[in-house]
């Protein structure tokens, strides 16, 4: 595998900590700009509506442009709007970053992706994506984490300032070994991938990849402040707390990977009713120490999971927009990790109590399961 695709991974791992990072941030963010922790988890779905917007338009622009300078002008971005949020004493202006930093995300993502395809050797071009959505996945179990340790020791901004760090061996190695040339024309009709989006089927599977991922986000975004204002666990296990969801992340996605095909097996219609059904577990038994840790590991896994077969069932069953397909899965996931806080925040500002977000995860994943159960009664009869 040329060393340049791992060069890309890198890149992808350090968005990755910088997307999911704000979870373990929000007690210091909230405490040093002085806005609800409510107000700071909704970070994580700044992040989403950037993707949101992001990813279609970005895949649409960049179809063209020179794929060096594409590549290092997303990176360089992303390196700059870092630093700002580094810095800032305004929480208006870091929620502002966050959505910019997920705008260059999607389109570095947009770039990269055929990139790495184009220089594997044959056969290895699957493997080749596999680098790049490993550098997701892994951020979840190292980078996150790595994040909350810094944001316990030296303050929430020195997070940021290692995502910006980190960035740049990539940019450096972007400017001297990324193809130069552009991507090449292509015929793309926009109109007619999007007709896609009319398909009842592609419909169906956005939305229970939205649902699914609503469900994860709303308990992701609050995990620190449930790992320390209601299991009263101390600060420095949260990134312990946020490694354990990651592991189960990395296992889910590996064994969807493996198994999956883009259609609604048994297999993913049994993790779809195991669900709900865990994160019901993890409300009731939160204040556990051992049990939290423990069925954390359990959710990341089955959440991850069920959002890696739904997102290959978007691709599936929109084989007609090889351009769009991919924004159309990210679209969906973003939209579920945009909403699924800001229900969760909702909730808790109102009640006070942090395990509300949990509750508010296991009914949006109990909706994909009655969808799916119901759509299969349908076909039957």
């Amino acid at each position: 595998m040329p060393l340049f695709v791992y060069v890309l991974g890198l890149a992808v791992f350090a968005q990755g900590t910088s997307e999911f990072m704000a979870s373990g941030l929000v007690p210091g963010i909230a405490g040093e700009l002085s806005v609800p922790v409510g107000a700071a988890a909704a970070l994580t779905s700044a992040y989403a509506v950037g993707m949101i917007v992001g990813a279609p338009a970005m895949a649409v622009l960049s179809a063209r442009w020179p794929r060096r300078r594409a590549l290092a002008g997303f990176l360089t971005a992303f390196v700059v709007v870092h630093v700002i949020g580094a810095v800032t004493t305004s929480f208006p202006l870091l929620f502002g970053t966050r959505v910019v930093a997920a705008v260059v995300n999607a389109g570095f993502l947009a770039v990269a992706m055929p990139v790495a395809i184009a220089l594997a050797p044959k056969g290895k071009q699957t493997r080749a994506t596999a680098v790049l959505l490993a550098g997701i996945t892994l951020s979840c179990v190292a980078g996150v984490p790595a994040g909350a340790v810094l944001g316990e020791l030296a303050g929430w901004r020195s997070a940021f300032w290692a995502v910006a760090a980190l960035c740049l061996p990539a940019l450096v190695l972007v400017f001297r070994s990324a193809p130069a040339d552009a991507a090449g024309p292509r015929e793309i009709s926009i109109k007619r991938e999007a007709r896609e989006l009319k398909s009842p089927p592609v419909r169906h599977a956005m939305v229970l990849a939205a649902l699914v991922n609503g469900a994860t986000f709303a308990t992701f975004a609050f995990l620190a402040v449930i790992a320390t204002d209601v299991a009263r666990l101390p600060a420095g296990a949260v990134s312990g707390l946020l490694a354990a969801f990651g592991v189960g992340a990395f296992l889910g996605v590996t064994v969807a990977g493996r198994t999956g095909d883009g259609e609604l097996r048994s297999g993913l219609v049994l993790a779809l009713c195991v669900l709900p059904v865990g994160w019901a577990v993890l409300a009731v038994t939160s204040a556990q120490p051992v049990a939290l840790f423990l069925v954390t590991i359990v959710q990341g896994g089955l959440s991850f999971g069920c959002g890696s077969a739904l997102v290959a069932r978007v691709m599936h069953v929109a084989p007609g927009a090889p351009t769009l397909g991919g924004s159309f899965a990210t679209v969906a996931l973003n939209t579920g990790a945009f909403l699924g806080p800001v229900l969760a925040g909702l909730v808790t500002e109102s009640t006070g109590d942090y395990r509300h977000a949990i509750w508010i995860s296991a009914a949006i994943a109990l909706v994909p399961l009655l969808l799916v159960l119901g759509r299969k009664v349908l076909i039957r009869s």
